[in-house]
């Protein structure tokens, strides 16, 4: 066991709301059922271990680490994270999914801490803090994608401030206390005050959404879709409409990518994507969901400043084998590799990696010898050479420290 270092790696599916029924049953080869499939979590985060298949049985990832994390990590990320530093999903997003911010490396210690110590369970629905990390992350679009990304630069907010009727009375507010005097103001309505405001809008864009007359650029599109999709409908408008006027409506397409840092406000919409992120679960939550908003933490943490989004495309390396995607996050580096068949990829793992074949076949040979097929996933630690090579066209996303 201890000279072998690649292994098929089993994931752990997680059944949010807001997932789709079929993407992921179908990547995975697992029936389709009743159950929305949202995401599929490929790592050691303490709540959702994935599984290795050693040679004498089924091994936690977070134990295999634990056991000898020197010779899995190697001894520089083993001194820095002194755990597996990310953590390797693919969401499919039906519905969207909560206005975010993750907190810095600093805020995440200190409020996991303050909650811990107030005698907050982990698991309790108003906790803020699931672990003491930060949560960068990287998404790759596997679709045509759509996401909330960052606040709009300010002379198209303005824009909006004037154009929007139910929106205007708040122009002043940006103009004098700019973008963080303008979303404490609406985060900090009474909720009969936002469902008087927001009515008119939602009763003017309801019936353009039904007709199907509505672009998906247009904020009234999703802002129809939220309404529509939320049990409490009219009776109780989410102040999370907000900001969907008030982000940039970003469009990835498959193969672009979006890198989102610590406080910057984001929200996934609409697609299938592969992300990858610091090892964590810190979420503060602003909207557009029936789980726990603390407005207060999540002003204290979101970064009130204009957001000029930027479509990463990638870099071709390994002789056009591999397309990756830099980063300033220490904790990650995703990359995709696509062969043809017959075609050959050699390799010496510098980091510890994750994979997952997105399609075709082909095979890995190292210390073990591993056939792929669309849906495995693999893990090969650090100081493992092995040779992929495929049989028919082959796509491979590989999640590592950069």
């Amino acid at each position: 066991m201890s000279n072998r270092k690649l292994f098929y790696l089993n994931g752990k599916v997680q059944h949010y709301a807001w997932g789709g029924f079929t993407y992921i049953p179908q990547l995975l080869g697992l029936p389709v059922s009743e159950q929305p499939s949202a995401e599929y979590w490929m790592g050691a985060h303490q709540s959702a271990p994935s599984t290795l298949q050693a040679t004498s049985g089924p091994l936690l990832l977070n134990q295999y680490i634990a056991d000898q994390p020197a010779e899995v990590l190697g001894t520089k990320a083993a001194e820095r994270f002194g755990e597996l530093p990310y953590l390797f999903k693919i969401l499919d997003v039906k519905d969207m999914l909560s206005i975010q911010v993750h907190p810095t490396k600093a805020e995440a210690e200190k409020g996991f801490a303050a909650e811990n110590e107030a005698g907050i369970p982990l698991t309790a629905s108003n906790r803020n803090y699931k672990d003491a990390n930060h949560k960068p992350e990287i998404m790759v679009a596997l679709s045509d994608f759509w996401l909330l990304h960052g606040f709009l630069p300010e002379p198209q907010l303005r824009k909006v401030l004037q154009a929007v009727p139910e929106l205007q009375s708040f122009a002043p507010v940006f103009e004098k206390e700019g973008y963080k005097g303008l979303y404490k103001a609406v985060m900090e309505l009474p909720q009969e005050e936002i469902n008087t405001l927001l009515r008119p809008l939602a009763d003017r864009v309801l019936p353009s959404y039904a007709a199907g007359t509505l672009e998906k650029s247009d904020p009234a599109f999703w802002t129809a879709r939220a309404i529509s999709n939320d049990p409490e409908g009219l009776n109780r408008l989410d102040r999370g409409i907000f900001s969907i006027y008030f982000f940039n409506i970003v469009n990835a397409k498959p193969g672009d990518a979006v890198f989102q840092d610590a406080g910057i406000p984001h929200a996934y919409l609409e697609g299938q994507n592969a992300e990858l992120m610091a090892n964590s679960d810190n979420v503060l939550r602003g909207g557009l969901t029936p789980k726990h908003i603390d407005v207060e933490e999540l002003l204290k943490h979101t970064r009130f400043e204009a957001v000029y989004p930027n479509i990463l495309k990638g870099e071709s390396i390994h002789n056009g084998q591999e397309r990756i995607y830099p980063t300033p996050a220490p904790d990650f580096v995703i990359s995709r590799i696509g062969l043809k068949p017959g075609e050959v990829y050699e390799h010496t793992a510098a980091a510890p990696e994750t994979w997952i074949v997105l399609n075709g076949e082909g095979v890995v040979k190292g210390s073990a010898e591993l056939p792929l097929k669309k849906g495995v996933s693999v893990f090969a630690a650090i100081g493992e050479s092995y040779t992929l090579t495929a049989t028919t066209e082959l796509t491979v996303f590989k999640a590592s420290i950069p």
